[in-house]
Parts: C-alpha cells; sequence; structure tokens
C-alpha cells in the first residue's frame, strides 16, 4: 500500500504513532515545530483514535500529493512507509484493491473508482465518502444512504475548480477552431500560413447545463463577441451565483436544447438526435461528463463532416485508447481528464480534504463540502 500524507491536525493522536516516534528520538528532539511538546500534550488528552483517509487509485496523483503538503507539522514515517500525522492517516491504493481494503478506513475520496452497493457494505467504519470535485456519477448514494455514510462533493465555485474547468473549456474551443492538430502537422512539416483557422468572433455558443462551470465559461466568451444559448432546468435567481441577464443572450431549458441546437456553431454534449440537429460544420466541446457523449454517433458526423470539430477532456473510456479511431480525425482535440486540474484548484481542493478529515476526527460540524444525502 502506497503511503500518503500529511493532514494538519492539533490534539489528537494514536498511541502506536506516538510509540513509532518514540523509537525515534531524534524526530521529537529537532522537531523545529515543538513536535515533543504536542505529542506530550497529545499522550495526556487520553486519545487513542486516528481518521484514516483512502485515495482510490493512482490516477489525478496531484490530489493526493497536495494532500500531503496541506500541512507542514512534522510527521513519522514507519517501517511500512506509512506517514503518521497527530490525527490522521492517509492512503492510497490501486483501483482494483479497495474493496479489500475499504474497511479499514473513516474518509474516502473515490476519484474515478465505482462505489457500487457490495463495496459500500463492506465499508463498516466509512463516514463520509466524497469526490475530489464535483462528480458523483460513480458512487452507489442509495446503498451509502442505507449505511448510515453520507456523501459529498467539493463546490467547484468556491474553489477554483469551475474557473478552470471554464478556462479549458475556451482552450479547447479555440483549439478546435484554429486547427490545432493540423498546426502541428504544418509545423513538423516546415510549412508556414496553414491551415486557415476559424474565429470564435461572431459564433453562437449553447451551453448545456448552466451551472456554475457554465456561468464561468460565459464570464469568459462574453468579451470574444460571441452570442450565448443557454439551458438549465431552472433559471430561479437562487439557483445563480449572479445577475446573469448580461451573460446569456437567449434561455431556455432542456425542452429547448434541440432548438438551440440549431442556432449554435458551439456546444457540448449528446446523442445522435441532438448531433443531427446541429447546424452542419458546427463544433461539439464537452468537458463535463464522457458517457454524456454517444460514441457512435459522435463518429458517424465527424465522418460525414456535419461535425465540423470535437474537443473533449473526457471520453467514453478513460484511460483513454491512443489507437482509438476518433483520435485520427485531424479535428479532434483530446485533453486527459485535466481541466479542473490546476495548482490552484488543485491546492484549495486539498485543503478542504484535509479540513473534513481534522473535522470528522473531532466531531466538529463540516462545512465546507456540500453533502447529497
Amino acid at each position: 500500500m502506497a503511503a500518503a500524507a500529511r493532514l494538519v491536525s492539533t490534539t489528537l493522536a494514536r498511541s502506536s504513532s506516538l510509540a513509532a516516534a518514540a523509537r525515534r528520538p531524534d524526530l521529537l528532539a529537532s522537531s523545529p515545530r515543538g513536535f515533543s511538546s504536542m505529542a506530550d500534550s497529545i499522550q495526556r488528552s487520553g486519545s487513542g483514535d486516528i481518521t484514516r483517509v483512502l485515495f482510490c487509485g493512482p490516477y489525478w496523483p496531484a490530489s493526493t500529493n497536495f494532500t500531503k503538503e496541506s500541512s507542514d507539522l512534522c510527521h513519522y514515517t514507519d517501517s511500512d512507509n506509512s506517514v503518521y500525522i497527530f490525527s490522521a492517516l492517509v492512503d492510497e491504493v490501486g483501483l482494483e484493491e479497495v474493496p479489500d481494503v475499504i474497511q479499514n478506513y473513516h474518509l474516502c475520496v473515490v476519484k474515478n473508482r465505482r462505489l457500487d452497493s457490495d463495496t459500500i457494505a463492506k465499508a463498516s467504519q466509512m463516514k463520509i465518502i466524497m469526490q475530489y470535485g464535483v462528480g458523483l456519477e460513480g458512487v452507489d448514494v442509495n446503498a451509502a444512504t442505507e449505511h448510515k455514510i453520507k456523501v459529498a462533493r467539493i463546490p467547484g465555485s468556491t474553489t477554483g475548480n469551475a474557473v478552470s474547468c471554464a478556462e479549458m473549456a475556451i482552450y479547447l474551443t479555440l483549439g478546435v477552431l484554429r486547427k490545432q492538430k493540423v498546426m502541428d502537422t504544418a509545423v513538423k512539416r516546415k510549412d508556414l500560413g496553414i491551415p486557415v483557422g476559424d474565429t470564435i468572433f461572431g459564433k453562437s455558443v449553447l451551453i448545456l447545463g448552466f451551472g456554475a462551470i457554465g456561468v464561468e465559461i460565459a464570464k469568459r466568451l462574453r468579451p470574444f463577441g460571441v452570442k450565448i444559448l443557454a439551458t438549465k432546468r431552472n433559471w430561479s435567481s437562487d439557483t445563480l451565483p449572479c445577475d446573469i441577464d448580461e451573460l446569456v443572450d437567449k434561455k431556455g431549458g432542456p425542452e429547448d436544447m434541440y432548438e438551440f441546437a440549431g442556432e449554435a456553431d458551439i456546444v457540448g454534449i449528446v446523442d445522435h438526435k441532438f448531433l443531427s440537429a446541429m447546424k452542419k460544420g458546427s463544433y461539439l466541446v464537452n468537458i463535463a461528463r464522457g458517457r454524456l457523449l454517444d460514441y457512435d454517433a459522435v463518429f458517424n458526423h465527424l465522418k460525414s463532416g456535419h461535425l465540423g470539430g470535437l474537443g473533449i477532456d473526457v471520453a467514453w473510456t478513460e484511460p483513454y485508447d491512443p489507437e482509438d479511431p476518433i483520435l485520427k480525425f485531424s479535428n479532434v482535440i483530446i485533453t486527459p481528464h485535466i481541466a479542473g486540474v490546476t495548482e490552484y484548484s488543485y491546492r484549495t481542493m486539498a485543503k478542504v480534504v484535509g479540513d473534513v478529515a481534522l473535522k470528522l476526527h473531532s466531531g466538529e460540524p463540516i462545512t465546507e463540502v456540500e453533502f447529497v444525502n
């Protein structure tokens, strides 16, 4: 089991971790942060518990690494390569190993591990299942509720995740319009002045699902001189973070998506019916969920030329198959699910995970995340 992390703590520790530290008096003596005196106070507190945090799988490694760095307190690495801290122990395990060890943990950060009812039933000590971000479609929330486990996401509007994803949407949009793949080929061939790209100026952009990310996309698109169309289930003011009248030119609900598709030059998401409703030569950008795309429909519309280009950060299978036929099209750009992976957003979310672990340990109210059950 790979080790992880240093989460902030102040007063509680497991007696075994102190015993381990006692076997290394040099650590206690040399601590610049008063490890020894803090350990004394911990021993007097009489607590023998540690909150154990599980990160699922090796992908998005910055999530684990930044959580490790979320505290500068002294820690102790034992012979089994586990990192002991005052109140929490964080481990990263392989995706296939999760069902075998989940019973040992109190907090689980799922990443791209699907947690079904069978796996959740084994999580006998689990208190919270959370995402390092917002996507929880891989978690059986009903099963978690039955086992009295809370399920949570980190709101993107407060961590920089929405901002990061919005910037990636702009990046992919510009990339497909300016034909990034063809430009790369031109450089390799020592060509100049090709390809002829297109501008985002004057385009109509349809944002499907005008949530936190959609709002940030609209803010960044507006200066480009575009017409913005957007769909949302509920447009009431209490569901929006700001006054959006100046951001959106045409608003609608899910029932309007096909009509809007016929107007838009750039859209994000969906099936054969939707793609067929799009203007010929329009572009599709997806930073939401890979499974929102009908693979065969996208492939066929790219092949026929009805779809002018595709820019995606998420796909139908992950990790991506580098030999996937869709990737052979010159008007397709794909990035490795990194829309929200920026220094800003990941450092902020690392602190949230640390704070949740601390408050879970101490019994304080947890306000940093959004619970869905």
